[in-house]
C-alpha cells in the first residue's frame, strides 16, 4: 500500500473526553492508500479504539491498537483483507496483553477495535468489543457490527429481552476484546439484515458501496446515549463535519458520561473515477 494525502472518500472525525473529567482512552485515525505502483485503485482505511484498564493503561492499549493495526494496513502487500485482519489482530492482542504483563500498573490493559477498510468501492470489516460500525444507506441506518458484551451474548440466546439492555447491570461487560489472555479473534461479520446465520454475514465482506452511503465508527460513548434512529436523523442535511460536531453534542446534553469518538466516511455522488470491479488479490 502506498500512503496518500488525498482519500476518494468524505473524512470527518472527532473525539471527546465527556463531562465527567475522564481520561480521553479512545483513540482513532484514519489513513488513504492507493493499492500499489501499477494498481491505482484508492483505498481508506479507518479504526477507532476504546481502552479498558485503569490510571492511564487504557489509553496506552487503545493507541497500540490503532498504531500497530494501521501499521499492519499499509504494509500489505497481497493477500485478502481479511487475512490481514486476522493476522494483525491476533498479533496486536498479544502484544498489549505481553506489554501489560511488563507493568503492574498496565495489568488487564485492553482494547476494543472496529476498522472499516474501503478499497475502491468495496467495503471489509473487522472488530472487537462494543465499538460499533454502521452504514447509512439512503433513510436507513443498519449496524453492521455485533457487541461483543454478556447483554448480546444473552440477547442472540434469547435469555434477555431487547427492552431490558440499555439498563442492564451487565451492559458494559465485555466479552472479547484485544489484550485478553486468549489473544482475541476478529469478528469479520457484516450484518446487513436481521436474523442473518454467521456465514451470510461472512459472505458480506466486499460490500459494493454505492454513491451517498455514510459509514460510521463510534465508540459507546456515543450509542449509549444517541439511539440509531436519532443518529439518522443527525445525519442527514448536515456535512459529515456537522453530522459528527451534532452527534458529539447529543451525547454531551446527555451527560456525556464516557468518552465519545465518531468517525464518517462518506461516499462521494461521483464514484466515475473509481473501479467498482477491483477484486482483492
Amino acid at each position: 500500500m502506498i500512503r496518500t494525502t488525498h482519500a476518494h472518500l468524505y473524512v470527518a472525525a472527532q473525539t471527546h473526553p465527556g463531562l465527567v473529567g475522564k481520561n480521553n482512552e479512545d483513540n482513532f485515525a484514519v489513513s488513504a492508500f492507493v493499492v500499489s505502483k501499477i494498481n491505482p485503485t484508492p483505498s481508506v482505511f479507518a479504526i477507532v479504539s476504546d481502552g479498558i484498564g485503569g490510571h492511564n493503561a487504557g489509553e496506552v492499549a487503545s493507541q497500540m491498537a490503532v498504531n500497530l493495526i494501521s501499521q499492519a494496513v499499509e504494509k500489505r502487500s497481497g493477500g485478502h483483507p481479511l487475512d490481514v485482519f486476522e493476522n494483525s489482530f491476533y498479533r496486536v492482542s498479544e502484544t498489549i496483553f505481553n506489554e501489560a504483563e511488563k507493568d503492574t500498573t498496565r495489568k488487564g490493559m485492553g482494547a476494543t477495535a472496529a476498522c472499516a477498510w474501503v478499497i475502491g468501492q468495496q467495503l471489509f470489516i473487522a472488530y472487537v468489543g462494543d465499538s460499533r460500525i454502521y452504514l447509512i444507506r439512503g433513510k436507513q441506518i443498519h449496524q453492521i457490527s455485533r457487541d461483543h458484551t454478556w447483554v448480546q451474548d444473552a440477547l442472540d440466546k434469547g435469555i434477555l429481552d431487547r427492552s431490558l439492555m440499555k439498563n442492564h447491570p451487565n451492559l458494559h461487560v465485555i466479552r472479547r476484546y484485544l489484550g485478553s489472555a486468549e489473544p482475541a479473534e476478529p469478528d469479520l461479520r457484516l450484518f446487513l439484515a436481521p436474523g442473518e446465520s454467521d456465514k451470510r454475514a461472512r459472505d458480506n465482506q466486499g460490500l459494493n458501496t454505492v454513491p451517498g452511503d455514510i459509514i460510521l465508527i463510534c465508540t459507546d460513548g456515543l450509542t449509549d446515549l444517541v439511539r440509531d434512529n436519532e443518529i439518522l436523523n443527525l445525519l442527514q442535511g448536515r456535512t459529515l463535519q456537522q453530522s459528527s460536531q451534532a452527534l458529539i453534542d447529543l451525547a454531551c446534553e446527555r451527560g456525556g458520561f464516557d468518552n465519545i469518538t465518531v468517525v464518517l466516511l462518506g461516499e462521494p455522488w461521483d464514484t466515475k473515477k473509481l473501479t467498482p470491479g477491483w477484486l482483492p488479490g
